[in-house]
């Protein structure tokens, strides 16, 4: 993987890349996933595996599953089947060993996998920006008061963890990925919602978690001491499920398109469906109303990527030791099918790098 924490786990797995049966061409029968065979339609549908989190920074996949948008858009040949992640690294994992075509992730661990694979993924479009940040006790006050601080973050080498560690060094606080330093940092191994239990334990002085995790750490006595701006979410595609069923793709794109015009069309039932959907998923639960109407006042949804956000996610993640020598990423978006899909509907097009 391009950060450290999963250069390892990621290289093990990005060999699998070429060599999935997805690979093959299937230009009869433009359906779905690592496991359709090409030469002729399927008398069942087959399926298209997409992962994303139960966060809120994933509300269009939340709300897409649960309103049956990408079921209408992929209709009547290709089912789109969900599997869940707590932490980007662990997305990876199984996106490039193939057991997932399509992933809702942080801009972090996008270029971990494009990195680690040699370019076997891309960013097809843009999904949420904003929703994350620093919320630590409310007797710090300041980035000073944080030296022998304990911090968590979702998990080592994702988004939120590179954030915080060149935020601290920005300041600078000292971090390792081995908990050492000025600032110990603690990245789960679970998931944001240990983080949180953590910190209601007062195991933890705070943490650099995404949305609603951010705001269950407010309504557990904390405070926002830094936000967190830019993408945090984008759809990441294999570049092998991409060839080998462009159409399949740019379907689930326009699920996404019409995702984001339900949302803006109606927030409130946008809101109960991500609920909904989050009560469905495997060890889930509702939010409190005032959770997730907080969280959600405190996203953008919507297309765009916004590229600089990578390069912001370079920068960060050489400086504080979790990324060397990434190469060109200009490549690692492939914006076309969005585009096209945009230009039909009248709306602005996205610019990748």
């Amino acid at each position: 993987m391009g950060l450290a924490a999963g250069v390892a786990a990621l290289a093990l797995t990005a060999a699998a890349c070429g060599s999935s049966p997805s690979s093959a061409s299937d230009t009869s029968h433009d359906g779905g996933t690592s496991s359709s065979s090409g030469g002729g339609a399927s008398a069942t549908p087959v399926t298209v595996t997409v992962g994303y989190f139960p966060n809120i920074t994933h509300a269009p996949a939340l709300v897409g599953m649960q309103e049956g948008l990408f079921a209408k858009a992929l209709k009547p040949d290709v089912v789109a089947k969900p599997q869940i992640f707590s932490a980007g690294p662990a997305e990876n994992t199984a996106l490039l060993a193939g057991s997932i075509d399509l992933a809702f992730e942080g801009p972090s661990s996008a270029l971990s996998a494009f990195t680690a694979s040699h370019g076997a993924v891309s960013i097809i479009a843009g999904v949420a920006q904003g929703g994350a940040g620093l919320v630590v006790k409310k007797s710090i006050t300041s980035a000073g008061q944080l030296q022998g601080t304990k911090l968590g973050s979702p998990q080592l080498g994702n988004t939120q963890d590179v954030a915080l560690r060149y935020w601290l060094k920005q300041h600078g606080l000292t971090t390792t990925s081995t908990g050492g330093g000025d600032v110990h940092i603690e990245p789960s191994t679970t998931g944001s919602g240990t983080v949180v239990t953590e910190f209601k334990a007062g195991q933890i002085d705070g943490a650099w978690l995404a949305e609603p995790y951010e705001q269950e750490l407010i309504a557990a006595g904390g405070h926002l001491l830094q936000s967190e701006a830019g993408a945090t979410t984008d759809l990441v595609v294999r570049n092998s499920f991409l060839r080998a069923h462009p159409a399949t793709v740019k379907r689930f794109l326009t699920g996404l398109l019409d995702t984001f015009s339900f949302i803006q069309a109606d927030k409130a039932q946008a809101e109960r469906a991500a609920n909904k959907q989050l009560a469905t998923l495997e060890g889930g639960k509702p939010l409190p109303s005032s959770v997730l109407s907080a969280s959600w006042a405190n996203l953008t949804f919507g297309p765009n990527p916004q590229a600089s956000t990578l390069e912001t996610q370079v920068k960060q993640g050489e400086a504080v030791g979790l990324l060397s020598n990434p190469g060109s990423i200009a490549k690692i978006f492939d914006l076309a099918p969005l585009n096209a899909l945009l230009q039909a509907k009248g709306q602005t097009t996205v610019a990748g790098m």
